[in-house]
């Protein structure tokens, strides 16, 4: 463990320094599309690599290398193998033959945009065609911002593959894929937290993205299918791949993204993590006004971090009132704020023996008009499981307190959870984080759904109507008053002493002034 452990951490210290030794003129947040495009590149030529080589040597033919036939020779497995991988390298685009002539490439930049055509163009046709369309765009090998001219562009991306060439990944023989998607993950994390809000609200941090993963898991081992309606890069998602093992989520990974850029970091980030493109179905959209899906709910697990208080058609689209997620609460998400729209949806979708762990904006909890009647829905239909209040500042691009709405069709009370984790962080560099004990206690306290003074309490939903259908925490668990326990009686005597040795003072003062007046 402690190996691995340092293991990470120099895998993690080598990729701050390429990353800083490569931006140069490159804005960070431009530039992590190159590191990890090219990382993404990197990957899948060694993931076929491996994959065809230890077909052939399980064929009884041991020195086989994939890397060293001719690109004539290779085309004889082109049909299976995008059937199987979803993809085609031939062996003259494969990263390492690539990096080992790049340094020596006038043409460096035409060379990598044909070959990320020709990885993408493999697909087309086939189940996996949409899976890698696009995959590459963001690699733009032409852009003014790698340099002025040719040589310069050129000359940076031959630095880049061998910095990426560099890294110590593992050996694919040793099944050591998760490095790929580590420090696929360390330098999404990187990037969102130097990035502000504009490029970290599509990044949930792993330790909260393991939170709302196991709370939807409590009682399973295994699940169906998993949902994420606004997947960001897909970090949720792949949390039921760690928490449960691949095997496990039977039928796949499902998710839908607005943002063409995000969209594309999370099917990269399904291919980093070995999960091949018939386990996952990612789309491009609106999931409000154009969901996709629609013959695939409902889903056993859905997790979700929608963007906060956000515009959505709304009762501005007459469509949206008689739709069958949205209509059964009578009333829509304002038009300002969607929040309860992803919510909303999410129950919609979920499965009758299903969870869903949703990180909520603590507005949506209190306020009043279309979205109270929303809760009133919720509760009196007794779809609210739990809400978990978090600390601040465990997000990147906001300090705000969120907090956990939890809901499911298949309740065995009729009351709510609420549990206030507002004290159970740990301050780390300039954000807060969930320690593993930290995450712990949560989870402990949500599967016993006990109450524990000044931590958790149930209460009745007949209560939550009584107030209005309230779901802050606030209004349900009292703070522990840590204020020091002041005696009124002796404060009083305190006073009354200091009192009478001001008036004793003034007196002497007096007396002092009265005798250097009739010195006079």
């Amino acid at each position: 463990m402690a190996a691995a452990a340092s293991q990470q951490a120099e895998l993690h210290r080598t990729i701050w320094r390429i990353a800083n030794d490569m931006r140069g003129s490159v804005d960070g947040w431009d530039f992590k599309s190159y590191v990890l495009g090219m990382l993404f590149y990197r990957y899948i030529s060694e993931n076929l690599s491996v994959y065809l080589n230890k077909a052939e040597w399980a064929a009884g033919n041991p020195d086989f290398d994939y890397a060293t036939l001719s690109d004539e020779e290779a085309e004889y497995g082109r049909v299976e193998t995008v059937a199987e991988k979803g993809f085609y390298i031939l062996p003259s685009q494969l990263f390492a033959n690539v990096r080992s002539r790049a340094a020596n490439d006038p043409n460096l930049n035409e060379t990598l945009e044909a070959i990320f055509k020709a990885i993408e163009g493999s697909a087309i046709g086939s189940e996996s065609e949409n899976d890698l369309k696009g995959l590459f765009d963001d690699l733009d090998v032409n852009s003014q911002k790698l340099g002025s001219t040719v040589p310069k562009r050129n000359g940076r991306l031959a630095k880049l593959m061998e910095a990426i060439g560099d890294l110590t990944l593992g050996d694919f023989a040793d099944n050591s894929i998760d490095a790929f998607g580590d420090a696929y993950e360390y330098l999404l994390a990187m990037y969102a937290s130097s990035a502000g809000k504009s490029g970290g609200e599509f990044f949930t941090p792993q330790e909260v993205s393991e939170l709302l993963a196991r709370i939807t898991l409590v009682g399973k081992t295994q699940v169906n299918k998993v949902y994420d309606p606004a997947c960001g890069s897909g970090a949720l998602l792949l949390q039921f791949a760690k928490v449960l093992g691949k095997e496990n989520v039977r039928k796949g990974f499902f998710g839908q993204e607005i943002n063409l850029n995000t969209f594309n970091l999370a099917r990269i980030n399904m291919f980093l993590h070995d999960v091949n493109y018939e386990k996952f179905s990612l789309a491009h959209g609106d999931t409000l006004t154009d969901p996709a899906h629609l013959d695939d709910e409902p889903f056993e697990a859905i997790v979700s971090n929608p963007p906060y208080s956000i515009k959505w058609d709304g009762d501005a689209n007459p469509l949206m009132i008689n739709d069958p997620r949205f209509s059964p609460a009578g009333v829509l998400a304002p038009k300002s704020k969607a929040d309860l729209a992803f919510t909303m949806h999410i129950l919609s979708w979920l499965a009758v023996d299903g969870t869903a762990a949703i990180v909520e904006f603590p507005g949506v909890m209190y306020r009043g008009g279309a979205e109270q009647k929303i809760r009133k829905y919720l509760i009196d239909n007794n779809f609210v499981d739990a809400v978990i209040q978090l600390p601040t500042d465990l997000f990147f691009g906001t300090t705000i307190a969120t907090c956990i709405l939890v809901l499911k069709k298949s309740k065995n009370d009729n009351a709510v959870l609420f549990i206030d984790a507002s004290a159970e962080f740990k301050r780390e560099n300039t954000k807060n984080r969930l320690t593993p004990d930290n995450r712990a206690t949560i989870l402990s306290a949500y599967e016993s759904r006990d109450n524990t003074e000044y931590f958790s309490r149930l209460v009745p939903n007949e209560e939550l109507a009584s107030k209005d259908y309230n779901l802050s925490v606030s209004a349900y668990v009292e703070k522990e008053d840590t204020r020091e326990v002041i005696d009124i009686a002796e404060l009083n005597k305190e006073i009354e002493q200091i009192v009478a040795r001001q008036s004793a003072l003034r007196a002497q003062i007096d007396a002092i002034v009265r005798d250097l007046e009739g010195e006079r």
